[in-house]
């Protein structure tokens, strides 16, 4: 890639970073290695990569994909094709079952020091396949509660949501995270029943009944991201489950809209590092892992992408509006309460189908 502009002052800000990875200037002369990088839209900006490749003598080329085409581009070739590839969490175990496409990580090439533990740990969990991980954290994000704070400041978990002084005035959508975040304010926990079917469709009757209940809160089930903000900016709603960064979009708008923690737990996506079985430059792709966890790094990262990384303390050199709202939001002990999506049984969204349809059909 081209170096951008700022490129010599950005290398000065993070000079000592380039030394703690263990990355030093690479020899003119020598035969530049290339890393293969599969992954998404701002997960690897070009300021950075520009930054790895002076400091590595690593050439990186990057292709910008999806879960569903990351699948399918390996599965086509065995694995081969990509050096480094970032599905999300829970989409790793499943197909490495069905079509053995990545390759164990090696966790001592890792420095799980730059994680934050929580992350790592349940990331390790749910991509462990017959006693070997497959994949560590990278970029990550939530459904929690975005509330007007003057008008429906008594929301504190999904559940109140349905609260009849919120009559008309609150807003979720009719996805399966609804299911799932209903259960858990309901105090049942519906991953640990993911291989139970029996179990599960109790724990869904359950929710079902819930959802049929709160259809007269519900002013409307929103599909997008902007009917979500323009339902909250307008006030016609006080109460949403969104993605935080649609809250806190509206937050630097208007600071009584405020993005909280469900005391349940937030609901949270990873999306991770793993290798393709294939890969020819498996060491590269671990010095790019550590390069981009440390907490500069992962900042700017965050600034290109719009969501956090699980770089420990990376918040801290975040542009400081987005810092406060972030932490504001999540302080440690919201994180380590996060619920995150582990791999989804077959069957169990068929299941959920029915139900949401029964929801939306009642009266």
């Amino acid at each position: 890639m081209k170096y951008t502009k700022g490129f010599n002052t950005i290398v000065k800000t993070i000079s000592g970073v380039l030394v703690s990875t263990g990355l030093i200037a690479f020899s003119a002369g020598a035969q530049a290695e290339t890393l293969r990088l599969l992954t998404w839209g701002g997960y690897a900006p070009e300021a950075v990569v520009n930054i790895f490749e002076a400091a590595s003598g690593i050439e990186v080329e990057v292709t910008n994909s999806n879960n569903e085409e990351m699948i399918s581009k390996l599965r086509a070739t065995g694995g081969a094709g990509f050096d480094l590839v970032q599905p999300s969490q829970d989409r790793i175990s499943s197909a490495q079952i069905e079509f053995d496409i990545y390759k164990p990580i090696n966790l001592s090439k890792i420095n799980s020091g730059l994680m934050i533990s929580s992350m790592l740990e349940g990331t390790k969990k749910n991509t462990t396949v017959n006693g070997k991980v497959y994949g560590v954290p990278h970029v990550w994000g939530t459904s929690a509660l975005t509330i007007n704070t003057d008008k429906a400041s008594g929301i504190k978990d999904y559940t109140d949501l349905c609260d009849p002084k919120y009559a008309g005035k609150v807003t979720y959508r009719l996805k399966r995270p609804t299911l799932i975040a209903f259960a858990f304010s309901m105090g049942m926990d519906p991953f640990a029943a993911y291989n139970d079917k029996a179990k599960y469709a109790d724990i869904m009757a359950k929710v079902e009944a819930k959802l049929k209940d709160c259809k007269s809160n519900v002013k409307a089930y929103w599909s997008g991201g902007d009917a979500l903000i323009n339902l909250l900016r307008s006030e016609e709603v006080v109460a949403a489950m969104a993605w935080d960064g649609s809250g806190w979009k509206l937050s630097a708008e208007n600071p009584k809209i405020q993005t909280i923690a469900p005391t349940s737990g937030a609901l949270g996506w990873i999306d991770t590092f793993a290798l393709p079985k294939k890969t020819k430059a498996e060491d590269a792709a671990y010095k790019w892992i550590n390069f981009v966890m440390q907490p500069k790094i992962a900042a700017m990262i965050t600034e290109a992408a719009g969501n956090f990384t699980a770089s420990k303390g990376s918040d801290a050199f975040v542009e400081e509006s987005k810092r406060k709202l972030y932490q504001a939001t999540f302080p440690p002990a919201a994180i380590d309460n996060i619920n995150w999506y582990p791999p989804v049984p077959a069957g169990l969204e068929e299941m959920e189908g029915k139900v949401m349809d029964r929801v939306q059909a009642a009266k």
